[in-house]
C-alpha cells in the first residue's frame, strides 16, 4: 500500500509510504488519496485531516514513468480529483513536511491550512524545467503569498527553497526539528476536538471565499496548458534527458 489512511482521536491521517521510490505519486495514488479526503469530509467523526510522507521525504512528484504512461489522459487524471477533494474539505488540513517537497509537492501546500516543515525540508517548482508549466493554482497563489519577482524564481527558474525561506514567503506556519514535526502536527489538528466544528468550518470556507472561485479558474486554465505541454518537444526532451541521466538540450528550440 502506498497511501495509508487512519482516523483516530477525531484526525484522518493520509500518509504517503512509498519511500523506495521516493513518495513519487502514481495515478492510483492521487485516487486513494482522493478518496481519503472525501470519507473525511463525509465523517462527523473527523475534525481535522493530517497529510504527512516518510522520514526525509514529503514527496518527489509525480512518478514520471507513470506519468509519462498517461499523458494522453492527463485532462482526466484523478490528480484533478485530489485537487478538488483538497478544496472541498471544508474541515481543517494540516501538513507535516520531513524532507523533501517537489513539484505538487509543493503545491499541495498552498492549500492545506497549516504547514509544519523540518528543518531539513526542501521546497521546490520545477516545473518550466521540464517542459511544463505551473499547477494546482500556483501561478495565482505564489505570486500572492511571495511577490512576483520571488515568484519568478521559485516558478520560472525552479529555484529550491529551505523550510525557513517557506515560512517566511507565509507557505509554511513554523520550522521545526524533524522529530519533531509530526507529534506537533498531531497536537494542531487534535486540538480541533475541543472546537465546533460547524463555526470551524464555516470559517473556513469564509477564510477561502474571495479566493475560491480565482483558485478553480487557475487550475482549469493551467490543466489545458499543462496538458499541451506535456505533448510537446520540449517536455518530450525534459523527460527523455531524465530518463537517460542526463541534462536536457533545450538549444534547439
Amino acid at each position: 500500500m502506498t497511501i495509508k489512511t487512519a482516523v483516530l482521536n477525531g484526525v484522518a491521517t493520509i500518509e504517503i509510504a512509498r519511500p523506495e521510490k521516493k513518495n513519487a505519486l502514481t495515478v492510483a495514488m492521487y485516487a486513494a488519496m482522493a478518496d481519503a479526503l472525501t470519507a473525511a469530509q463525509a465523517d462527523p467523526a473527523v475534525r481535522a485531516v493530517l497529510i504527512t510522507g516518510q522520514p526525509g521525504i514529503f514527496t518527489s512528484g509525480n512518478d514520471i514513468e507513470d506519468f509519462m504512461q498517461r499523458r494522453g489522459e492527463f485532462e482526466k487524471s484523478p490528480a484533478f480529483d485530489f485537487m478538488r477533494a483538497l478544496l472541498g474539505c471544508d474541515k481543517p488540513v494540516i501538513a507535516a513536511v520531513t524532507g523533501a517537497a517537489i513539484g505538487i509537492g509543493t503545491t499541495i501546500l498552498l492549500h492545506c491550512d497549516f504547514v509544519y516543515v523540518s528543518d531539513e525540508a526542501r521546497l521546490a517548482m520545477p516545473f518550466v524545467g521540464l517542459g511544463l508549466v505551473p499547477e494546482f493554482a500556483s501561478s495565482l497563489v505564489v505570486p500572492q503569498l511571495m511577490g512576483n519577482v520571488r515568484a519568478a524564481e521559485k516558478l520560472l527558474l525552479g529555484d529550491p527553497f529551505t523550510a525557513a525561506e517557506a515560512v517566511e514567503c507565509g507557505i509554511a506556519n513554523a520550522v521545526l526539528p524533524a522529530a519533531e514535526v509530526m507529534g506537533h502536527a498531531r497536537r494542531i489538528a487534535e486540538r480541533f476536538n475541543a472546537l465546533p466544528p460547524g463555526a470551524v468550518q464555516q470559517s473556513k470556507r469564509l477564510l477561502r471565499r474571495a479566493r475560491s472561485a480565482a483558485v478553480l479558474e487557475t487550475i482549469a486554465i493551467e490543466g489545458k496548458q499543462f496538458a499541451e505541454r506535456l505533448r510537446s518537444p520540449e517536455a518530450t526532451e525534459a523527460f527523455t534527458a531524465f530518463f537517460e541521466k542526463r541534462a536536457p538540450d533545450f538549444s534547439k528550440f
